[in-house]
């Protein structure tokens, strides 16, 4: 039984590496068509605009607003939404549609693609991931419509709210706006707070969703206590929320005060409209990939703070990339606990497992390792005029899948484009699958110990 287990998951992984690239690929084949492009388009651009809304990054060669038609808008917003979602959720939907009732190994392999642990109620929780995730993209298509209704026309303003409110949701940064993504509401409170929720809501990660509804739901029936409710919430699900806020907050802080009097991007903003500004640049770092300031124009301190929340990410379950929230602050817990002198890794009445944290160390090194050897890449490759902040800046938004850059993408070699490709896929596919999808391995079970403890998800 526990070898067919393994087997299982090792074919949910192969299926899962497998179905990004077909979907890749006929994206791009579908994108290269002249019914996609108002004018002609090379294929490697094509190829990389594909890579990047599958992967939910956001890094483009070309201008999605002027290079394709509706034709082609409509295939990059089918292809963002596939991105977002997975190929084995977007493979649930299908069986729906077609009321095909889930088989008991198909139940198996979307059990391992969200790491519930347990197969009762998985095909109920897909329904849930799905039905949510079309309802918080309409409801942000209909704040997006109080601003792009009026700005556009009603046709048109329903269109650029639909596909901004997927791109958001989807955490992809690819509009259709024009070369300067949100700038020109940089301190248009609709269009930033709209924008500024999806991400947060969907990078947070859907079983932190389910975890919360449930909990106000009894705190609404007045099952549990209201000053318990925080307390009842799973490991997991706390670790995810309180690292969400603590990244966004320093980010901001940090961004406020170093851009401050910086002309080219919040300088000459009033105070609240820079505090917006900032707000917005911190959390479009952890990986949405839109901006309202100028990137390439950010002081270099910023740019490497902003390269760290982009390689940190959002948290697992989501559409978020990066090594994840929860990842992270496991590994500094478990620092933490050594500079104490323990030898379990605590939080919160709970015991980390020793497996739990050799996973998350795997998924930091080999991600860490593909951002390295990417930077590398590319700096061989482009010329000495290159600033090394910047290529820092762009491989990592490319294996963090973030999306932001400082207007280098579309002047990089086409090698350099290659690099940043793979990159992308790494960062969407998530380190620790690609790994055992090659090495036909699986996660190490955890060993019963005298704490209780609880399994939180990494990477």
């Amino acid at each position: 039984m526990k070898e067919k287990k393994k087997s299982v998951r090792w074919n949910t992984l192969r299926i899962t590496a497998a179905g990004f690239i077909g979907i890749i690929f006929s994206g791009g084949v579908l994108l290269y068509l002249p019914l996609s492009n108002t004018y002609p388009i090379d294929f490697i651009d094509a190829l990389f605009t594909s890579v990047s809304a599958v992967c939910v990054t956001g890094l483009v060669t070309i201008t999605p607003a002027s290079q394709f038609t509706l034709f082609g808008k409509i295939i990059l917003l089918l292809l963002i939404q596939i991105g977002g979602l997975g190929v084995i959720a977007c493979a649930a939907i299908f069986f729906f549609l077609l009321r095909r009732k889930i088989t008991v190994r198909e139940r198996v392999v979307l059990e391992e693609t969200y790491g519930t642990g347990q197969l009762g109620g998985i095909v109920r929780m897909v329904r849930k991931v799905i039905v949510g995730t079309l309802l918080v993209e309409a409801s942000g298509a209909m704040l997006y419509a109080f601003q792009f209704v009026p700005e556009y026309g009603l046709l048109r303003g329903i269109w650029y709210s639909v596909f901004h409110a997927v791109s958001a949701f989807c955490n992809a940064g690819i509009d259709i706006l024009g070369e300067n993504s949100l700038a020109g509401y940089a301190v248009n409170p609709v269009i930033n707070f709209t924008t500024i929720l999806l991400i947060i809501v969907s990078g947070i990660g859907f079983s932190v969703w389910f975890d919360i509804i449930d909990n106000v739901r009894r705190l609404i029936h007045r099952e549990v206590p209201g000053r318990w409710w925080f307390t009842r919430l799973k490991l997991h699900s706390k670790l995810a929320v309180i690292m969400t806020l603590v990244l966004i907050v320093s980010g901001t802080v940090f961004i406020f005060f170093c851009e401050f009097h910086n002309p080219d991007t919040i300088g000459n903003m009033s105070v609240g409209q820079k505090a917006l500004a900032s707000l917005f640049q911190s959390v479009t770092t952890r990986t949405a990939g839109f901006y309202t300031v100028s990137q390439s124009a950010l002081h270099e301190e910023s740019k490497l703070f902003c390269a760290i929340l982009m390689f940190i990410g959002g948290s697992p379950g989501g559409t978020a990339g990066g090594v994840k929230t929860t990842t992270f602050a496991m590994l500094f817990l478990a620092c933490l606990t050594f500079v104490r002198g323990g030898s379990d890794t605590e939080c919160m009445g709970r015991r980390i497992s020793v497996a739990n944290f050799r996973t998350g160390f795997c998924v930091v090194m080999v991600a860490f390792t593909a951002f390295i050897t990417g930077t590398l890449l590319v700096l061989f490759i482009e010329p000495d005029s290159v600033s090394f902040v910047n290529v820092i800046y762009e491989t990592a938004s490319a294996v963090g899948t973030v999306g932001l850059t400082a207007d280098l993408t579309p002047h990089l070699q086409r090698a350099s484009q290659v690099v940043l490709m793979v990159m992308m896929y790494i960062g969407r596919l998530g380190p620790l699958t690609l790994v055992l999808t090659f090495a036909g391995k699986t996660h190490p079970r955890d060993k019963i110990r005298s704490l209780p403890k609880e399994q939180i998800m990494v990477g």
